[in-house]
């Protein structure tokens, strides 16, 4: 291994070490001393509750981890959105589980923390997947309540998709396990099981407080909402349990009786590791974002046995297109292409930059694993399209609008992996989020903007300056450089992988070596929701 390498793989090493550092810190919620007295009232935190319903030693996948991360600092901040989402198996059945944590100010919702159960539906909604509530919630936090009432993707769309949910049949439990009131008292009710804890769990659309002021009765909340209450005189829960690990037995209980789902009839064979090692990835992924490196190393050390059937080889060689399979599963790959490479016309191309023949071959591809039934995996490292008036008249928007099409009309299952940059259009053509990738994750080298730091930091200095100049400031080079530093810094900091997962533009950073993990649990989720439409292109200008 060269000098290089070593220095690559310090670099990355270090990053996954923060990674985790990061995720300690996420999942220690509201804190120690707030986890200590949850427990003291004999019920375990939200983590503590998945990690029992979830079967032993099976994978899961946590989505949205750094939900509300650096967000909400005003307000004591929100570790995890104030929720924990996780797909796992349930009784050897895949499901997607939802948490309120109780630690972080009562469970309060935050905006963050509707986007992110709203993103936990949409996962169930799009791939059929059972989906468990854990309720323990004091509602919606109050002072911010106009980000997170009345608009179409907040609090109430959560039980308008509870109503569809269970319109498409899509299997909804829910369990009481603390606080549930006022308009999060639907939750529970519009699932098809409901499920209460004895003493710690309650229901009511307005608390004992309130009642006394709007109606003068006084009564206690347990008479008021309590289990005994609910499973006995309103009829408005179906099974009482007499603490956390009964109601959550029971929900295992359940879901070990659902039915086989229908399958979408994804291929998949035995799976094998890759044939050489992962681990490599470290040292093969340059610390700088500007490197050039083969993106070809690194699919080889994703895939089964290394084995990559790569698709129009000598043509748009700054995608790499191509199939395989990743635990067993078989796949489409196109991927950025991040080495400077030479056309047959004796033309460079610069890697990451998205050229006409390039995205005609994306283009191309991606309507070939739609007619095979081959779910989509695209491997992000993309600067965006190329500029000037070579490629203006040789139609690169034209271009580049085909593969965009592509992308947006697929009906095969697509995943989204964010290696390095994921700039401008670029991101867009290579399955950004506003494009449906079932999951979209990030590396922690990879950054997502509309360009580069420097190149950012260069534009909005010129514009910064120009404003001085004209209020007749003087700039020397001293004042310029140390603007320039301060718009880079903030710039660098919008670009961060935790900056988009914090706002779940992406549903996590992960470790490259987990990469596999989430998409071959991407894939046999998919599998439970059968293709219902052909792909069609509609109208593009060939």
């Amino acid at each position: 291994m060269d000098i290089n390498f070593n220095k690559n793989e310090d670099h990355n090493k270090l990053l996954v070490s923060e990674l985790r550092k990061r995720l300690a810190k996420v999942k220690l919620g509201g804190g120690q001393k707030r986890i200590e007295k949850h427990h003291s009232k004999g019920k375990m935190t939200a983590r503590e509750r998945i990690d029992y319903l979830l079967d032993t030693k099976s994978p899961s996948i946590e989505i949205a981890a750094f939900a509300g991360d650096g967000m909400y600092e005003e307000h004591g901040g929100a570790p995890s959105g104030g929720v924990v989402v996780k797909i796992g198996y349930i009784k050897g059945k895949q499901c997607i589980v939802v948490a309120n944590d109780a630690t972080v100010k009562a469970g309060a919702w935050f905006p963050i923390t509707a986007k992110k159960n709203l993103r936990a539906q949409e996962i169930s909604i799009e791939n059929r997947l059972p989906i468990i509530y854990l309720v323990d919630s004091a509602g919606v936090y109050l002072p911010m309540q106009d980000e997170i009432f009345p608009d179409k993707e907040h609090f109430g769309r959560i039980f308008r998709n509870n109503a569809v949910m269970s319109s498409m049949g899509i299997t909804q439990i829910a369990a009481v396990m603390g606080s549930c009131v006022a308009g999060g008292a639907y939750l529970p009710i519009m699932s098809d099981e409901a499920l209460i804890v004895d003493k710690t769990g309650s229901i009511f659309l307005a608390g004992s407080y309130l009642v006394k002021a709007a109606i003068g009765e006084s009564i206690d909340n347990e008479s008021l909402g309590g289990a005994t209450t609910h499973c006995e005189i309103s009829g408005v829960t179906d099974y009482k349990a007499k603490d956390d690990k009964n109601a959550l037995d029971t929900i295992k209980g359940i879901v070990a009786k659902i039915g086989d789902h229908d399958k979408a009839g994804f291929n998949r064979e035995k799976p094998e590791q890759p044939q050489l090692n992962p681990e490599d990835i470290y040292g093969l992924l340059p610390k700088s974002r500007a490197d050039q490196y083969d993106m070809l190393e690194i699919i080889t050390r994703l895939v089964d046995n290394g084995d990559f059937t790569e698709y129009k080889k000598g043509y748009g060689k700054t995608i790499l297109t191509g199939y395989a399979r990743i635990d067993g599963w078989a796949v489409g790959i196109v991927a950025n292409q991040r080495k400077l490479v030479k056309t047959k016309k004796g033309e460079m191309q610069f890697g990451g930059v998205i050229y006409s023949d390039s995205a005609d071959k994306a283009t191309r591809f991606i309507a070939n694993c739609n007619q095979k039934k081959i779910p989509l995996v695209f491997l992000q490292d993309v600067t965006g399209f190329m500029v000037g008036s070579k490629s203006e008249h040789g139609g690169i928007i034209k271009d580049g609008a085909k593969m965009v099409n592509a992308v947006s009309n697929s009906v095969v299952p697509k995943f989204t992996v964010v290696i390095g940059n994921s700039y401008g259009a670029g991101n867009y053509a290579m399955c950004g989020k506003a494009y449906d990738p079932r999951l979209i994750v990030a590396w922690p080298s990879a950054e997502l903007a509309v360009m580069s730091g420097n190149s950012a930091a260069k534009v909005l200095l010129q514009i910064e300056t120009a404003s001085l100049k004209k209020k007749g400031e003087t700039i020397t080079p001293e004042v310029e450089k140390e603007l320039y530093n301060k718009i880079k810094a903030r710039y660098d900091n919008q670009i961060s992988p935790y900056y988009a997962a914090s706002r779940i533009w992406t549903d996590a950073v992960i470790d490259p070596l987990d990469t596999r993990k989430w998409i071959s649990m991407g894939i046999e989720a998919a599998n439970h929701a059968p293709v219902e439409k052909p792909f069609n292109l509609g109208v593009i200008q060939v």
